[in-house]
């Protein structure tokens, strides 16, 4: 899941589309807030400031001349503002305002929420990135069957989309309850999916 830990506006958005592919790191949308733009140059004021607390001959000051920039650098971290973003600010020496984010995963993504201009919080959920290349599979058993089923036991299951073909993977949960109106309970199988022939909702 794709959320943010300030709040703000997305400006750009640069994946638009559910099952596009995205590589770690590949930028997802950019975003303005006020809270980073205004802790960047408490940042930046707080470095320039260091050197000339480092040259007092006041006692004790010398002493807190790390403190001020290791505090705003420290919560630009904490919001998960990007380390490549940290380091442009440390470099240039100058505050954008707005801010890149690249995907934490490769995948694909199943969810988008992300909008231009959208107002976003920390509880907002952005993309939904998975790799796909192992699913789950929920399968319905009678309740009359669970006896001969075992986690680790080996599942075989086919699809309508490629008839006489079967895909081949082994349970993985098998859930606590029955559902009273069928008499069945689901039971997980994990399948690989390397040519990903497999897709959610199939």
């Amino acid at each position: 899941y794709v959320q943010m830990r300030i709040s703000g506006w997305i400006r750009k958005v640069f994946v638009a589309a559910t099952f596009q592919h995205v590589e770690e790191g590949q930028p997802l949308f950019t975003i303005f807030s006020q809270d980073v733009v205004a802790t960047e140059r408490e940042y930046l004021l707080a470095l320039q400031n260091q050197q000339r607390l480092l040259e007092s001959t006041v006692p004790g000051v010398t002493a807190g001349a790390d403190a001020l920039p290791a505090a705003a650098l420290e919560r630009l971290r904490q919001w998960g503002v990007p380390a490549a973003e940290i380091e442009r600010l440390e470099a240039n020496a100058s505050v954008k305002d707005e801010i890149e984010v690249g995907s934490p995963v490769s995948g694909y993504v199943v969810e988008r929420e992300a909008l231009p201009n959208k107002f976003i919080e920390p509880n907002t959920r952005l993309y939904t990135v998975a790799d796909l290349s192992s699913v789950w599979v929920i399968a319905q058993v009678l309740q009359s069957d669970l006896g001969r089923i075992r986690e680790g036991d080996a599942a075989t299951i086919s699809v309508d989309a490629y008839a006489g073909q079967s895909f081949a993977g082994r349970v993985d949960f098998i859930y606590p309850d029955v559902d009273m109106a069928t008499r069945t309970t689901r039971v997980r199988l994990v399948l690989s999916n390397p040519n990903l022939k497999l897709t959610p909702g199939m």
